[in-house]
């Protein structure tokens, strides 16, 4: 019986033109004797073959597994000329690892290889640090291509900070893209924009001078200045007492208590909303609209929209406030609770609105890109079935993973989970409610059509502050980008604990199966399930990669597509008995 053969680690070149280099890095179970071809490593790297040989194919027909590209710009340092260079990775596994564990070890690896503390100076140093992450971790990888391509000259991004040195060359790696995270402690300059956000943020909730000034630190005179060019624009208007609101776009009537209505205007849906302009797009796509809203000057006020969608009577309300604050949490929870005591037909809640991305930089099916929409429904590989797990606390455990505390939901039905899936999986009409939604919001301030696809940039954290752009993934193999507004049918997460970039939040999504994170609805949902509505969903329209709350640009037109997701599965539910 012949010996046990241990596994090496073999480098091959593969191929060279005049501006890239492609090398495979392999591990093999094999014997091999030094040659002038062979390089046999012994000592701290004993189980490294380094195969001179310059034309190599790696035998594997099937697709890599997994894929991502990045760039970094070479600065000479003799010259100071810049170079941009492109650089991919192609990872093939072992048959032991799982689909959904391929990405996630591919996305770790990454992360592990350009992290800031140790990232290769030069090309040796990059080639070396690979092998060595596949001798001695991640013991599933198989085969990993690198293919180095030059792409000319050029500056690098005009935020670059991400700056490591060496003799020859400097490499600059693009950065800032979260930039407002390391001003965030500074006191922010008043601007008509800062002061609209924070009145619609509190929307129905009035607020007073002296509320701007205790959150933003501003003067007096620089409030009441901003407060006057909002009014006069149409966006804002004073109330009794020195309060202030947002001007809505549509008649609302102001009552101490909502009316009665009689059975037949009753609801059987609501929406529920965290932010403006998601509850804006959310009444686009409804007709036969009332608007009412209940001022008060102790406590929370609420505003409610009945309308119809179909042959559906729908209310829609917005939450005054979100977050983790105590009572932020207590004014989420009481609003639902409010909401469903008033509207006691209603049998399915909707949360609607923005959320964070989970990308995957690797697989273009799992992708989520900015504009995207994320259905919450179960996870078809994991037993318990929760559509939304929200996160409480996340620790590192002795063994370098994470233990979590969590809090998961699930609705005792999946009817509204069961008409999304079908609606993915066939052609769905959400592209033509966005374009109706586009009409009816004409006029409406907000910038609700998509932003530039190149604003769209896909970064990886990998610490320190610094972040690393790496470009979208590509359809590979029969997959295909159809176009239009893609929706995925997955779990939705939570948790500021998680929510925030870096590798807790990708190994918790991971965990989950989440492909969004929201601005941490637990409240709600504990309102939900404690008024025993057996069917409730969340529907998040991707504006960003952490919770939804950061991307500005992207938050309008991201709530329009959730809320045309929205209607497509209210439209496809079968009509009321009553």
């Amino acid at each position: 019986m012949a010996d046990h053969i241990e596994e090496k680690v073999i480098m091959t070149p593969k191929c060279k033109t005049a501006t890239s280099t492609t090398l495979v890095v392999e591990r093999k179970a094999v014997e091999a004797e030094a040659s002038d071809k062979i390089h046999v490593a012994g000592g701290d790297h004993t189980g490294i073959i380094i195969n001179k040989e310059q034309v190599y194919e790696n035998g594997v027909t099937e697709p890599c597994h997994a894929q991502l590209e990045f760039r970094v710009y070479l600065v000479s340092g003799a010259t100071g000329s810049h170079t941009r260079e492109a650089r991919a990775l192609r990872f093939w596994f072992k048959p032991q690892a799982t689909p959904s564990e391929r990405p996630y070890e591919a996305q770790a690896f990454f992360r592990e290889l350009v992290s800031p503390q140790d990232f290769p100076k030069d090309y040796v140093g990059f080639i070396k640090k690979i092998i060595k992450l596949m001798q001695h971790k991640y013991l599933q990888l198989k085969i990993l291509e690198i293919e180095l391509r030059q792409e000319g000259s050029g500056t690098p991004p005009p935020e670059s900070n991400g700056v490591i040195s060496s003799k020859t060359y400097t490499y600059v790696y693009s950065n800032g893209f979260f930039i407002e995270d390391n001003v965030a402690n500074q006191t922010p300059v008043i601007s008509e924009q800062r002061v609209l956000d924070m009145i619609e943020n509190a929307y129905p909730n009035p607020l007073t001078v002296d509320d701007f000034i205790t959150s933003g630190k501003w003067s007096k005179a620089e409030v009441k200045d901003a407060l006057e060019a909002l009014e006069e624009k149409g966006l804002t208007r004073a109330m009794s007492e020195g309060l202030y609101i947002r001007q809505h776009s549509v008649d609302t009537q102001v009552v101490k208590q909502m009316p009665t209505l009689c059975s037949s205007r009753q609801p059987s849906i609501a929406v529920i909303t965290a932010l403006y302009c998601e509850k804006q797009a959310v009444d686009a796509m409804m007709d036969n609209q009332e608007t009412f809203v209940r001022y008060t000057t102790v406590g929370e006020s609420n505003v409610y929209t009945l309308g119809t969608i179909g042959a559906h009577r729908v209310v829609t309300t917005k939450l005054p406030s979100v977050g983790r604050t105590r009572e932020a949490m207590t004014a989420a929870g009481n609003t639902t609770t409010r909401l469903l005591g008033i509207f006691q037909k209603v049998e399915y809640v909707f949360l609607v609105g923005v959320g964070g991305g989970v990308p995957h930089y690797t697989d273009f099916a799992q992708h989520v890109r900015l504009g995207d929409v994320v259905v919450s429904t179960p996870a078809p590989d994991l037993p318990d079935k929760s559509v939304y797990v929200f996160c409480e606390k996340a620790e590192r455990n002795e063994k370098g993973g994470w233990d979590y505390e969590i809090k998961p939901y699930k609705p005792a039905s999946f009817l509204l989970q069961d008409i999304a899936i079908r609606l993915a999986q066939s052609q769905a009409p959400w592209d033509s409610y966005v374009d109706e939604g586009l009409q009816r919001l004409r006029g409406v301030p907000g910038r609700w059509d998509a932003p530039a696809g190149s604003t769209d940039r896909l970064c990886v954290d990998v610490g320190n502050g610094a972040f690393i752009e790496v470009s979208h993934p590509a359809p590979q193999g029969d997959q295909v980008d159809r176009g239009g507004l893609r929706v995925h049918c997955a779990p939705v997460a939570g948790g500021r604990a998680v929510s925030a970039a870096g590798e807790a939040r990708a190994a918790f999504a991971a965990r989950a199966r989440a492909r969004a994170y929201d601005c941490e609805l637990d409240a709600v949902l504990d309102s939900v399930v404690g008024n025993r509505k057996d069917c409730f969903v969340s529907v998040r329209g991707i504006s960003d990669y952490r919770d939804g709350t950061r991307g500005k640009d992207w938050q309008p037109h991201a709530a329009l597509a959730a809320a045309a997701v929205m209607k497509a599965i209210v439209a496809a539910m079968d009509p009321p008995t009553d």
